[in-house]
């Protein structure tokens, strides 16, 4: 008889745990416990379900039991809850939820995959009849029946992350008018605060009610049915609520069975998804990782993340140490990710700005903006791209992009660079593919990559939207906006000065020597030769705003 794995929990990471086993070990017998009926489901899909983008059900689930045991001799046992493991005896009891029948599972190797559970705050009228998380399948259906039966005229989506910005844009696609509330004032977390402002405005432009900076105090309704939600604001009206304020480790089962977890409660692993028990396995959001910048332990649940996850850990229990296939690990992650909502395209990777900050490096950024291909080829859209390297290393340290264009490629670009140790200047050279049907000749993360060299090798100084909104006011600040005045009466910042660049050799009289001076245009490029025309004429206090206008999210007159 060959080896026994035993699996518990059965959606990504655990699905793909007990296929790479299977595929390593032909004689094992691999055992897959889980709660639900349904099983290795696309939870990513789920707010897209609900908005009827994805129309079947059916879409969402990859494969069923039954194909699982027909096509790899994995049984599946649905329904099933794992109670408890005896790692002395190497045995988890499980229970049937259907039948109460109480029975024991030998393994010779336990992955545990549970996965997590939605974050329910402690407020009154959490249970109301109308109130949601959206975490499976089922709760997917539950949703979606409801909108059906009760045709919400209002929903409140509590949480302004990947998740909660998501369902927000799929209520909205069904006509229903949604309040966004977040307690941060800048959401979604991974983005420095004037791009997660872009993102804020984008929601916002599209019809969605944001309340940022607001926590819920109660859910109130009338026979058992929300009606509206409480904030520390105020009460909006809302027959439909939908939880979205985070998940946590669905980590019970380990903690109960003395494995070790971190701060956060996710299960602790090495390289090899190994726990401190080294039979036993965790993969997938109920188990930490390491931030491969700081080596710090971490906790990303992602799908991706998942996956990987996965694979090892099947590696692993289903070939034995020192055999071929054997050696695959996971170093630690980066937290890349990205989401789309209303159109607009949102992607980060490795460390913010406030985070390198934080961590003590002499961390220096720019906000580049650029089309995602050639400017004149039929299609082309504007994308944001947020760079971030330390300065005395001119190591990458993180990167976010948001705009219409396409973002993945610009991400997974500056997420390999992360991974390997690239320097800025390494950026700056990669010999990346070029034809306008796919970028421009310079893509945007080489153009990104230069104006960061320019900066570090003190050929520019910029400051970020987010820095000029806290100085404006400022006496000892000029803001100087180089566009035509056309350009400038249509918009600018409160405070500006308008002299549009070709004047501004024969008026640099005009600017005051005395004072700090942000220049401004519309991307950046005519700032630039502003900012180089007025150091070459003495003045030493200059610097640009970062990305101009097109990336600056807050009112402008």
């Amino acid at each position: 008889m060959g080896e026994r794995i035993v699996v518990i929990g059965a959606v990504a990471a655990g699905t793909k745990a007990a296929a790479r086993a299977r595929r390593l070990d032909a004689g094992a017998a691999i055992t897959v416990l889980t709660e639900e009926n349904d099983v290795s489901y696309a939870g990513c899909g789920l707010p897209y379900y609900v908005g009827n983008v994805i129309k079947e059900r059916r879409e969402l689930v990859v494969r069923d039991p039954d194909s699982f045991k027909a096509n790899d001799n994995i049984q599946i046992m649905i329904r099933t809850r794992a109670v408890s493991i005896d790692r002395e005896r190497k045995r988890v009891v499980a229970v049937g939820l259907d039948d109460g029948r109480e029975f024991e599972v030998p393994y010779d190797a336990l992955v545990l995959a549970t996965g997590a559970k939605a974050i329910l705050p402690d407020v009154p009228g959490i249970h109301l009849d109308g109130v949601f998380t959206l975490r499976s399948v089922a709760d997917a259906d539950l949703l979606k029946s409801f909108i059906g039966a009760r045709a919400p005229r209002s929903a409140a989506v509590v949480g302004g992350g990947f998740i909660g910005l998501e369902t927000a844009e799929n209520l909205a696609s069904l006509g229903i008018g949604v309040t966004l509330i977040e307690m941060m004032e800048h959401f979604p977390p991974g983005f420095d605060p004037d791009m997660s402002a872009l993102i804020g405005n984008c929601v916002r432009e599209n019809g969605v009610t944001v309340l940022a900076g607001e926590r819920v105090a109660a859910i109130e309704g009338s026979r058992g049915l929300a009606q509206s939600v409480r904030t520390s604001g105020g009460s909006i009206e809302a027959d439909l609520v939908v939880m979205a304020v985070g998940v946590r480790p669905n980590t019970g089962l380990a903690m109960e069975a003395g494995l070790g977890v971190s701060r956060n409660g996710a299960i602790l692993v090495d390289e090899f998804m190994r726990t401190t028990d080294p039979q036993i396995y965790a993969v997938g959001d109920c188990a930490a990782t390491t931030n491969l910048l700081t080596g710090d332990g971490a906790w990303f649940p992602l799908g991706s993340t998942a996956n990987k996850m996965g694979r090892i850990a099947g590696t692993r229990a289903g070939r034995p140490v020192g055999s071929a296939g054997s050696s695959q690990a996971l170093k630690g992650v980066l937290g890349t990710s990205i989401f789309k909502v209303f159109g607009l395209n949102c992607g980060r990777t490795g460390m913010t700005l406030r985070e390198s900050l934080d961590r003590g490096h002499d961390a220096v950024s720019c906000t580049v903006p650029a089309p995602d291909r050639a400017h004149y080829y039929p299609g082309a859209r504007d994308i944001i791209v947020r760079l971030i390297a330390d300065r005395s290393t001119r190591r990458v340290l993180g990167a976010q992009v948001v705009g219409s264009g396409v973002v993945d490629k610009p991400v997974d670009i500056l997420a390999t660079a992360i991974t390997l140790g690239a320097t800025v200047d390494d950026l700056a050279t990669l010999d990346l593919a070029y034809a306008p049907p796919y970028s421009s000749a310079m893509a945007p993360t080489i153009t990104a990559a230069n104006v960061l060299l320019n900066k570090m090798d003190g050929l520019l100084e910029g400051i970020t939207a987010f820095a000029l909104k806290a100085r404006l006011g400022d006496p000892e600040l000029l803001l100087l906006d180089v566009r035509s005045e056309p350009e400038f009466i249509v918009s600018h910042i409160d405070g500006s000065v308008n002299i549009p660049v070709e004047e501004l050799v024969e008026r640099v009289g005009e600017v005051d020597w005395s004072k700090e001076i942000v220049v401004i245009c519309r991307v950046g490029k005519r700032a630039y030769r502003a900012y180089l025309a007025l150091k070459a004429r003495g003045f030493d206090r200059v610097e640009i705003l970062d990305g101009g206008m097109c990336t600056y999210p807050y009112d402008t007159v």
